[in-house]
């Protein structure tokens, strides 16, 4: 059986239904997901704020697939994308040059010059 979504607000009685319909606890689900019971009842109770990929992973658990598809009311064809040509900039701007106020852009793994974060009891779980 399908369900579709058209509002955020769907989320949760959905994925409430297909738990309870596994016979699994929030505490189940949890331990899953390896997380804490109030972390994921936090999910479940507003999945809206969770990310794409925390969703995924809870309906990966559920065994439920996420399906996406034109709304059959959809009746305005979106535009399509012209292509368009470059913008040259003008010369005073193009010969800018860097001021010592300026940073290099900080590469990612590049741990050493980054100050370390210190973790408190109320950091959320990387899941």
């Amino acid at each position: 059986m399908q369900y579709p979504i058209h509002t955020l607000t769907q989320l949760r009685p959905i994925l409430q239904g297909f738990r309870k319909s596994r016979g699994l606890t929030q505490a189940n689900m949890a331990a899953y997901l390896g997380v804490r019971q109030q972390t994921y009842a936090e999910l479940e109770a507003n999945p809206a704020t969770a990310s794409v990929e925390r969703l995924f992973k809870a309906l990966r658990v559920l065994g439920v697939e996420m399906v996406l598809s034109p709304a059959l009311d959809m009746q305005v064809q979106p535009e399509p994308v012209q292509e368009t040509s470059p913008v040259s900039l003008p010369a005073n701007k193009a010969a800018r040059k860097t001021t010592t106020t300026e940073r290099p852009k900080q590469l990612a793994g590049d741990k050493a010059s980054r100050p370390a974060r210190k973790t408190t009891k109320a950091q959320r779980e990387d899941w």
